[in-house]
């Protein structure tokens, strides 16, 4: 968890709490919205999630929606 919240804060610039907030809605809800951000920032920031978290070898998935 503690990951989680890292790369929420690093990736969308999420402060502590917001970041704690967002994780605790994908673990009870299984998903939380970390921002509406433009097409080509978004695909951005969905890849360097998908990127570090296979680094550090956590099966975290990001995905894309259209607002």
């Amino acid at each position: 968890m503690d990951f989680v919240v890292a790369l929420l804060e690093s990736v969308f610039n999420k402060s502590p709490a917001e970041a704690v907030q967002i994780m605790l809605a994908v673990h009870q809800h299984g998903r939380g919205c970390c921002g509406i951000y433009p097409k080509e920032i978004a695909e951005a920031k969905v890849s360097s999630v998908h990127r570090r978290a296979r680094a550090a070898g956590f099966p975290l998935q990001a995905v894309l929606e259209e607002a």
